[in-house]
C-alpha cells in the first residue's frame, strides 16, 4: 500500500514565508516518508497513513507564529501500491509528451 499527500503548512504573516516553510520541511526528515516540495505545498508519500500523519503534525509544530494554517489532503489507495511518480507518468502516458509547460 501506498498513501501519497499534498501538505500544506504556513504561518499567517506578512513578507516571505520561506523561513518557516523551511522548518516544516525539514521536519520531515525524522520520518520513513519520501517528499517533493512544489510552489503550492510538498507532496510525501509514505507506506502508511498514520505516517502521513505523525509527518504532518511535526511539521505542522516546527513551523513557529501566533497563527500557523496547515492543509492536508490524503490519497489512501488500499488496493493498489502505485507511486506518486507513477500517477504522474500515467498522466504523462496518456498526454504524449511530460505534464508542465516549456515556459
Amino acid at each position: 500500500m501506498t498513501v501519497v499527500a499534498l501538505l500544506s503548512v504556513a504561518p499567517v504573516i506578512e513578507g516571505s514565508m520561506a523561513e518557516e516553510v523551511a522548518k516544516a520541511v525539514e521536519a520531515l526528515d525524522d520520518f520513513d516518508v519520501e517528499y517533493e516540495t512544489n510552489p503550492m505545498g510538498t507532496v510525501i508519500e509514505a507506506d502508511d497513513v498514520g505516517t502521513i500523519f505523525a509527518a504532518a503534525e511535526a511539521a505542522h509544530r516546527a513551523v513557529d507564529g501566533d497563527r500557523v494554517s496547515t492543509v492536508l489532503k490524503i490519497d489512501d489507495k488500499r488496493t493498489s501500491g502505485d507511486s506518486a511518480r507513477e500517477k504522474v507518468r500515467s498522466v504523462e502516458s496518456v498526454l504524449g509528451r511530460p505534464a508542465r509547460s516549456d515556459g
